[in-house]
């Protein structure tokens, strides 16, 4: 049966994620979301996962309109899984109700807890932690790729679902529909070495260059690519993120981020 692993990943967690699941299964296609939604290939596969962060407690707007737009086999096994530093929100149920809206059903949505990685409210956690947190991935992983083995259905991973419900009512309806504009919260210091990193690792385009120096246009997904790449931490959001310490996952390169620029 023909696989595809579809993903999104800013700063590598969901596509490290996405790597050790198709381990599990062979032969499967490792799809960037970006890619997709530029060459349809849904349609091809019989069974499908989709891997992404939580974003506000719901999906980042890029997998709401991956999973409005993109053609799946009528029949096909489709499972997500989301890459979280707290709680799930309502990440499954929205791609659930998105899919069943055309026709589609999502056997299983589960959850794997990764280091957080949204520096406008925290940084990085300590590397002992990181370590910690990465050791107990391989584990999940590990049972998440035994259920869909088993094609089991059913499973949505949204625990304590009234906490789940309520964070993602106050945070995501409102929230998520500023992030196109939120670029202008970005600003760079005089530490800026005009390397480019940044519009080469945004993977919608929303960086553009003026003499060398980052400019965000008007349809950002708040990811923080450009700002956790920066090699000289040049870049910063609001002032909330002076100081704080970046993060992107060891296993994952620039080199690999950037393969998702559409």
């Amino acid at each position: 049966m023909s696989t595809a692993i579809y993903y999104f990943s800013a700063t590598g967690n969901s596509l490290k994620v996405a790597r050790d699941l198709a381990k599990r299964f062979g032969d499967v296609k490792l799809i960037p979301v970006t890619k997709a939604l530029k060459d349809d290939s849904g349609q091809f596969f019989d069974i499908v996962g989709i891997v992404y962060p939580v974003y506000m407690f719901g999906l980042p707007l890029i997998i709401r309109k991956f999973l409005k737009q993109i053609k799946f086999k009528s029949d096909a096994y489709i499972f997500s899984v989301a890459t979280l530093g707290g709680l799930p929100g309502r990440a499954h149920s929205l791609a659930k109700n998105i899919l069943a809206q055309r026709g589609y059903k999502l056997a299983l949505g589960f959850s794997v807890l990764m280091p957080g990685n949204y520096t406008p409210l925290y940084g990085a956690i300590a590397q002992e932690k990181q370590d910690k947190v990465f050791e107990e991935e391989e584990g999940r992983i590990q049972f998440i790729a035994e259920n869909i083995l088993a094609r089991k259905r059913g499973i949505i991973e949204e625990k304590p679902a009234l906490a789940n419900f309520l964070l993602y009512k106050l945070l995501y309806r409102g929230g998520m529909a500023q992030v196109p504009l939120s670029g202008k919260n970005f600003w760079v210091n005089e530490a800026c070495i005009k390397c480019g990193l940044c519009a080469k690792v945004c993977p919608v385009n929303n960086v553009e260059l003026v003499e060398g120096k980052p400019k965000w246009l008007d349809h950002c997904q708040q990811c923080m690519a450009c700002l956790q790449w920066c090699p000289v931490e040049a870049i910063q959001y609001k002032k909330n993120t002076v100081g704080r310490k970046r993060y992107h996952h060891p296993a994952i390169t620039v080199g690999d981020i950037m393969e998702q620029k559409i």
